[in-house]
């Protein structure tokens, strides 16, 4: 009976981590909101090539901080809207800025 006196922060660690996804922003028109289009490679199931898929995760942006191109990572978090259900933890890598080009 002793250890039944779990605490909070006991069982927060015991059921697991949030799920973390790397991927490249590709829209941030939003307020608050950034898409984040994330790759996944695997072999086929029946002929065995290296399948690259891709998935798009609508993730909230508090600061407004993540640009277009840039590598993000993000993580799970409770519905926030209809889509969004992640949350913008870091930018891991800033996008080159383009030169325009006067034609």
């Amino acid at each position: 009976m002793a250890e039944a006196t779990n605490t909070v922060a006991e069982k927060v660690t015991a059921t697991g981590k949030r799920k973390q996804r790397v991927g490249e922003v590709v829209s941030n028109k939003m307020t608050k909101t950034i898409v984040v289009r994330v790759e996944r490679r695997f072999p086929h199931p029946q002929f065995k090539k290296i399948v690259t898929s891709y998935k798009k995760f609508y993730a909230h942006d508090e600061k407004a901080e993540a640009k277009v191109g840039d590598t993000v990572r993000i993580e799970e978090a409770r519905p926030l809207s209809k889509l969004k259900r992640w949350t913008l933890v870091e930018v891991v890598e800033r996008a080159l800025p383009t030169t325009a080009v006067a034609a």
